[in-house]
Order: C-alpha cells, then sequence, then structure tokens
C-alpha cells in the first residue's frame, strides 16, 4: 500500500500535471505560428516585464541592439561548452551568422510568446509549492520531498534552456532536448501523484507473465519517446523549410523535409503494433475499472495521433494540428508511464492467490 498523504495534495498534483501539459500544447502553439523569436531577450521581452504593442515602442536599430546582446550571451555560452568538448557547437555559436538573424516585430508573435512564458512562470510556481506542500507530508513517504525538489532543480534547468534557446535564434537540437526535459518533468509529476494512490492489489504466483507486460511495457515507452525525439527533428526541419519556402509553398514543405519525415511516418506504425498489443497484454493484468478505462483512452488518444499525422502528410501541415499533434503525444507518454508504473506496482505484490490478479477492494 503506498502512502496517503492527503486529497488536497493528489489535487494539487493533478492540477499541476495538467498546467504542464497545457504549457506544452502553448509550445507547440508557438512554434506553429513561428512566434518562438517573438521575444528575442529572455526572461524580459524586448527590455520590459510587459512587452510592446507596437513598433514605435521600439529603438530604430531595435534589430542590431537585440542580436549584440544574443551573440554576446552566446560568446559566453560557447566558452563554457568548450571546456566540455562541444567543438562543433561552439563553432557553429561564434561563426554561424544564421543565429544573430533578428526577425522583424510582429505584435501577435511577441504576445504569443510572452503568455507562453507566462504559462512557464506559473508552472513554476506551482513546482514550487509542490515542494512545500511535500515537504509537509514528508512523515507518509520521504519521497514526495525527494521529487520535488529534483523536480524543481528540473523546471530551473529547463528555463535556462529556454533562454539558451531564444539567445541561439532556435537552434536545431535545442527544442528537442527542451522537449526532452518537458517529459520528464511531467514523468516525474506523475511518478510523485502515483505515490499518492492508495490502491489495493494482490498477484498470482504466476509472475513470469507480469514481469513479461512490464518489460515490454518498458520497450514501449522507449520506442515511443524515440518516436518524439523524431517528431521533434521533423518539426525542426518545417521550421527550416517553412522560412526557406515561405507559407504559400506548403505543399512543398514535407518534400523538402526529407529522410527525416519518412522515417518518422513508418516508424509510426511500429508505434501503433506495439502499442496495441501491449495493451491487449495489459488488459489481462489491470482488472480494475478505471486502468482498463485508461487502457481505452490510451488506445483512442493513439488512434487519433496517428489520424492527426495522416492528415498533416497529405494536407500539406495544417498549423491548427501540429499544435493538437505534440498534446495528443503528451498524453500517449503520461498514460503510457502511468500504466506501466501500475504494472510494477503488481510486480511488486505478494502472490497471495492463484488467480492472475484479483481486486481486493
Amino acid at each position: 500500500m503506498m502512502a496517503d498523504p492527503g486529497g488536497f495534495y493528489k489535487k494539487f498534483l493533478l492540477f499541476t500535471i495538467g498546467a504542464v501539459c497545457l504549457l506544452i500544447l502553448v509550445g507547440g502553439i508557438v512554434r506553429s505560428t513561428g512566434s518562438g523569436m517573438g521575444c528575442p531577450d529572455w526572461p524580459r521581452c524586448f527590455g520590459n516585464w510587459v512587452p510592446p504593442t507596437d513598433i514605435s515602442d521600439l529603438p530604430a536599430d531595435y534589430k542590431d541592439v537585440y542580436a549584440q546582446k544574443r551573440h554576446q550571451k552566446n560568446l559566453r555560452l560557447a566558452n563554457y561548452l568548450e571546456y566540455l568538448g562541444f567543438d562543433e557547437l561552439v563553432n557553429k555559436l561564434r561563426k554561424d551568422p544564421t543565429i544573430l538573424v533578428e526577425e522583424s516585430f510582429n505584435p501577435t508573435k511577441t504576445w504569443i510568446e510572452y503568455l507562453n512564458r507566462l504559462l512557464g512562470v506559473l508552472v513554476g510556481f506551482l513546482i514550487t509549492l509542490n515542494v512545500y506542500f511535500s515537504f509537509q507530508h514528508r512523515s507518509s513517504d520521504t519521497k514526495f520531498l525527494t521529487l520535488s525538489i529534483s523536480n524543481l532543480l528540473l523546471v530551473g534547468f529547463q528555463g535556462w534552456v529556454g533562454s539558451i534557446v531564444v539567445s541561439t535564434n532556435l537552434l536545431g537540437g535545442l527544442i528537442t532536448f527542451h522537449m526532452i526535459l518537458a517529459l520528464l518533468i511531467l514523468a516525474v509529476l506523475i511518478y510523485n501523484f502515483w505515490l499518492t494512490e492508495n490502491t489495493k492489489t494482490v498477484v498470482a504466483e504466476n509472475r513470469a507473465y507480469v514481469k513479461k507486460v512490464f518489460v515490454l511495457m518498458v520497450i514501449s515507452i522507449t520506442l515511443f519517446t524515440i518516436q518524439v525525439v523524431f517528431g521533434t527533428q521533423v518539426r525542426e526541419g518545417v521550421d527550416s523549410i517553412a522560412s526557406q519556402l515561405g507559407d504559400l509553398r506548403r505543399s512543398d514543405w514535407i518534400e523538402g523535409i526529407g529522410l527525416s519525415f519518412y522515417i518518422h511516418r513508418s516508424y509510426s506504425i511500429v508505434i501503433l503494433i506495439s502499442h496495441l498489443y501491449v495493451c491487449f497484454l495489459a488488459s489481462g493484468i489491470l482488472r480494475e475499472s478505471r486502468l482498463v478505462r485508461m487502457i481505452y483512452l490510451l488506445v483512442f488518444v493513439l488512434l487519433l495521433e496517428v489520424l492527426s499525422g495522416v492528415i498533416m502528410a497529405y494536407f500539406s501541415i495544417p498549423p491548427a494540428l501540429q499544435p493538437i499533434h505534440l498534446i495528443l503525444a503528451t498524453l500517449i507518454f503520461s498514460i503510457d508511464f502511468y500504466l506501466l508504473l501500475e504494472i510494477k506496482r503488481i510486480l511488486n505484490s505478494e502472490a497471495v492467490t492463484p488467480q492472475l490478479i484479483q481486486d481486493v477492494e
């Protein structure tokens, strides 16, 4: 039986998980609208805590001013990275002229990016509060406090990476790393929430079957995480092609992306088959009604994800579908990870009945 620190803490964790998912969705909107460089500096926006609404509020040479500020920050970063042996990245930071290209002021894009940052601040505040609440419940389980402090450190690191993403003008690879960190933060929150669950289950002596499902679930999540990385890289390719061809030639974007898109598309078949197989096996273990519903939900969201991918592939990547595709992937990862934890709970339970699973509630 897991620790039960109280209903409020569970609801707060669930609310925080929802806020992180919303932040990922808004991040997808930022990408699909091309608003990533709507604010050329960080954490402020055009040097202010509240961004301007008109270009007349900016100096005439604002592009040169902020490009130079970003360049100085990149040079300091390059000096640190040089000690770590990232020579290729260091050379790019110091000499790649595209990093210093400044976008023209667009109030809509500026405020989309600014609202994204405000939501990021809210998530950081919620993660900080989580440390406070987990400290109050440290007598129930010290894992609560350990996880919440670890997540606070991750959020701080994520904020720093976000500032580097801006200073390097959305440098390829950093956005993928940014996304992986977001999923890691989400996973820690889900694990913390799972610890608050007070589910009672017992397992049969046939633990080999449960272990098999657990291993297959780990493989399935790993494969899906790789697919998320592929998808983020495809997204970076879309940004690059879009800047070259423009919005009027959207039908040519996919062809311009090249091999990475076709790998991402074909690999989705592997993801679909592996998930359906694991869900079928897990349905024989997770007999509790809420968990069965989660399996059905996982299959439904997975099919929606595949459908959204097909529509984007054959209808020139509609902008509205890009953030939806991203949030569906986030939901799949979240449900995957929670179900994995439930299978782990069963695997760690004592075998007290000849049946495979018996609900004792």
